[in-house]
This record gives C-alpha cells, structure tokens and sequence, in this order.
C-alpha cells in the first residue's frame, strides 16, 4: 500500500487526515519509510512497514460507505458489564482500523449506555469513534460535519441530549 502527498487517508486511532510529507529515517540502523499525516490540528509518523494496512487506510467508497448505515441503525450486540472485559473487548474490535468497525463500537456502546452509564474509558472510545467516523463520512459523502453528525444521532436513535456534541 503506497500513499502519495495529499492523499486522503483515515488512521485507525484519529481518524480521516491527509498526508502531508513522506520521509526516510533511521531507527536503531534501519531506514524506514514514514508518512506525515495531518489529522486535524495534529501530525502523526505513521512507518511504512507490516503493520501499515492496520494503521492507514484509504477512505471507504461513497457505495461501501452507507453500507454502513445498516450496522449503525441494527441492533447493538451486548457488552461484557466488566469493565476491564469490555475494555479490552472494544480496543481489540477497533484494531483493524475499519470503518465497519467504528460503526459496531458506535452501536454497541449507544445500546449500553441504554442501561448502564458510561466509564471514561467507554466515553472515550466513542469520543474517538464517532470523530473518526464524522471525518470520513464528511469527506466520503461531501457534507459537513454536523449534518452527518446529525444522521448519526438519528441512526442510532439517540437524541441531541444523549451524546455530547463535538468540540
């Protein structure tokens, strides 16, 4: 997978950014390829190396991108009520970096906090998710953010008060 200065990409962790530099470094003796990817106010080094289809990706397809709606407008599939379970049960579902599975994590844990409040570690990941998801969705399908974020909420069903607004 070889990306190109201003190409659009999404990275698993922050989400949709571009790259902004491509650059050779050297690490304990070893040249590694590395790309500059600007995520909002934020550069990343992401290496070129094994692991670089789990890290970067190219954004999802306007077709394959509102295949996803159906999984944000299904049924949640329930949560470990351990903390620690669900903890390591999300982090490893977000571990491929797909869009698929930003909108699971996004379902899920809008179903749980139908019954049970939230930890910070849950706020956080679905802080995370939902940003991640907002920025490709604005660029895979051409609209501003509030607009799909305003879908967003309406898939899930959830209402305006239920989940905080981005900052």
């Amino acid at each position: 997978m070889e990306f190109q200065i201003g190409d659009p990409v999404v990275h698993w962790t922050f989400g949709f950014g571009h790259v902004t530099g491509i650059e050779e470094r050297v690490l304990s003796d070893r040249k590694i390829l590395y790309y500059a990817i600007a995520i909002r106010d934020l550069t990343i080094w992401v290496p070129a190396d094994a692991e670089l289809p789990t890290r970067l990706r190219a954004p999802s397809t306007p077709t394959d991108f509102k295949r996803l709606f159906t999984i944000l407008s299904g049924t949640g599939e329930p949560l470990p009520d351990d903390r620690q379970e669900r903890k390591l049960s999300l982090t490893e579902r977000l571990r491929d970096g797909r869009a698929v599975s930003l909108c699971r994590v996004l379902r899920d844990l809008t179903t749980y906090q139908q019954v049970r409040p939230l930890n910070d570690n849950d706020q956080n990941l679905m802080k995370r998710s939902r940003e991640a998801l907002l920025g490709e969705w604005s660029y895979v399908l051409s609209v501003p953010v509030p607009e799909a974020e305003t879908e967003l909420r309406r898939m899930l069903g959830v209402g305006v008060s239920d989940v905080p607004r981005r900052r």
